[in-house]
């Protein structure tokens, strides 16, 4: 982000020379009316070219980009956009085409309810660590809103108290081993004390030296989802084993005939899709990692909150005086600055039309979150880190989209979005009001890395817990 910020200073310097040099050049063509009408007919015809280029698909130049989405990561379809003049270019990766796209307009195309479908859109390596054959980001339709449903019935404000609940006990308890320890790394610890409380909430068994094995395995999964090589095989041993742990704990329900709503367990492991039949164990196992894995991966946020704090030292003394609206508004700012889902995929299901280009069936097109979340056309100044820009933010589905856009009903979009604000807002809280140092350290996060994380994992040193969990600070 630090190299980001420096193209855009760069940038913005290269922009007040040009304009020396225009005002310089129009003082000159000022001395005789034709070359007067010449420059603002050059000017006109300037601007023309790019209102007709921001409302095109443009072409990228290269024979394939897949060498320069590796490069460039979260900042791929942004730099392209900025190079072709357009929010939107067509480009062949690994030899498909693919149309990329950012921005609201490109976020309301893609969300039309029926229009894609997640199938097929995702790179087999990635679905196999994150969603999973058969989940309910795969299905379409009826289907897909049977399996919604499921989830939103298990995501209600009352199981968001308890999961946030779940977790700040979890974190008293290790707060307190932590601050018997020379140091901690947050992202570990984080990851750790989100599983054990996700486990607590959805009703699953986990014996004390069950709970770090676990948080491993489904940060491995989260953090190979973007990755070849040793760091997808980790990803990949981990869910295997997740998956044998979830399995003995759906069948232990169906044998005991424990009520669906005993727990979120039963809940997942006893329901019937729209044809009333029971989910397979594979199915249900599924579902169960979707709910777990989310929670745990809400631990790259808790680190990013620690990094804003430490950039921004003022932020902390007044989250700790309880400034009315900061502390969601910082969550909101963390959610929208930090990098967390670069892109999310869809193949077309219904043709369409859209900046006169024909979608037809089974075309390819990824939409870019974090570009969209830093498009400076809708967001001001995006690369300063700024929570005041909550405060009166309208609550659009298509230009805020850390975790997808459209209808959490309807569409795609992540149902657990509420459940992570809530954890991040408590998190932060208990931060905010801790006391530690931050020993000399790494605190980069590669754009090139998906995802990515500060590459120390955000070392705490001299950790003391606050008095009262969320005392401190009052939620806003």
């Amino acid at each position: 982000m630090r190299f980001t910020c420096c193209c855009v200073h760069r940038a913005q310097r290269a922009r007040h020379h040009r304009n020396k040099s225009r005002q310089a050049m129009t003082m000159h063509a000022s001395t005789t009316d034709h070359v007067g009408h010449a420059a603002q007919r050059l000017r006109d015809d300037a601007a023309d070219a790019t209102a007709e280029t921001q409302g095109r698909i443009a072409q990228a130049p290269q024979r394939d980009v897949l060498p320069a989405l590796l490069r460039d990561g979260y900042a791929f379809v942004s730099r392209h956009c900025d190079a072709l003049g357009s929010d939107a270019f067509q480009a062949r990766l690994a030899l498909q085409q693919v149309v990329f796209a950012r921005g609201p307009d490109a976020l309301a195309t893609f969300y039309h309810p029926g229009r894609f479908t997640r199938v097929g859109a995702m790179p087999p390596t990635t679905l196999r660590l994150l969603q999973g054959r058969g989940s309910v980001q795969q299905l379409d339709g009826d289907a897909h809103l049977q399996r919604k449903r499921l989830f939103l019935s298990v995501l209600t404000p009352a199981e968001t108290s308890r999961l946030v609940a779940c977790f700040e006990e979890e974190w008293s308890r290790q707060a307190d081993t932590w601050a018997r320890s020379a140091h901690i790394i947050l992202q570990q610890e984080a990851e750790h004390v989100l599983c054990r409380a996700a486990c607590r909430w959805a009703g699953l068994p986990l014996r004390a030296q069950q709970s770090r094995p676990l948080a491993r395995d489904l940060g491995a999964m989260i953090d190979g989802a973007g990755a070849f090589g040793p760091r997808w095989v980790r990803g990949w041993r981990g869910r295997r084993r997740v998956e044998r742990w979830v399995a003995r704990a759906v069948r232990n329900v169906r044998r005991a005939g424990t009520a669906p709503e005993a727990s979120i367990a039963a809940t997942v492991a006893w329901h019937r899709d729209a044809d009333g039949v029971l989910l397979s164990v594979h199915t249900a196992v599924t579902e169960l990692i979707n709910l777990l894995r989310p929670i745990v991966a809400v631990a790259r946020w808790i680190s990013f909150c620690a990094l804003a704090l430490h950039e921004h030292p003022p932020l902390r003394s007044r989250l700790r005086a309880g400034e009315p609206g900061l502390l969601q508004n910082t969550v909101q700012e963390v959610r929208r600055f930090y990098p967390f889902f670069p892109l999310i995929g869809g193949r077309v299901r219904m043709p369409f039309v859209w900046r006169d280009r024909h979608f037809k069936q089974g075309d390819w097109m990824m939409v870019d979150l974090y570009g969209t979340n830093h498009h400076p056309a809708v967001w001001r100044d995006p690369e300063r880190f700024d929570p005041s820009r909550f405060e009166h933010w309208k609550g659009s589905r298509y230009d805020f989209v850390a975790q997808g856009g459209g209808s959490v009903e309807r569409d795609h979009r992540c149902p657990g979005e509420n459940p992570s604000i809530a954890l991040l807002m408590s998190a932060l809280s208990l931060l905010a009001s801790s006391d530690y140092t931050l020993p000399p350290q790494d605190l980069r996060y590669p754009l090139n890395r998906f995802p990515t994380l500060p590459r120390s994992g955000v070392v705490l040193r001299d950790f003391i817990p606050p008095v009262s969990v969320g005392g401190v600070v009052q939620s806003a």
